[in-house]
């Protein structure tokens, strides 16, 4: 059993920046991917970036591609989200997931249910 904690969320005027961690327990020698997602109100939740646990492959969402960075600490079972200028349209709950055995298809790690474990998430704000 995998448990994932969000924490660094809050409220920023458009512009602002914001740092997101998500601190992993349990059994994470089984990670393949970790990624962040969004949830708007009365939206989907999507993928904002992953990336790989073994190397340091990385993909982002094309809406926050150039303004946010995930990054990664092995040791420390850790994940980032770096996001720097902030647009109202990034306002959301942000939430972490890991994968944790591989699908029967690629790709998998594109989509909300290649993931096997979640985060309570995190609420970010952006005020214009």
């Amino acid at each position: 059993q995998v448990h994932l904690v969000e924490s660094g969320g809050g409220s920023v005027q458009a512009g602002g920046s914001l740092a997101l961690s998500c601190a992993a327990s349990g059994g994470t020698f089984n990670t393949y991917f970790m990624g962040w997602f969004r949830q708007a109100p009365g939206k989907e939740r999507e993928l904002v970036a992953f990336i790989s646990w073994s190397d340091w492959n990385a993909y982002y969402a094309d809406s926050v591609k150039g303004r946010f960075t995930i990054s990664k600490d092995n040791a420390k079972n850790m994940v980032y989200l770096q996001m720097n200028s902030l647009k109202p349209e990034d306002t959301a709950v942000y939430y972490c997931a890991t994968q944790t055995r591989h699908r029967g298809y690629s790709g998998s790690h594109f989509h909300t249910d290649g993931y096997d474990y979640w985060g309570q998430g995190t609420q970010v704000t952006v005020s214009s």
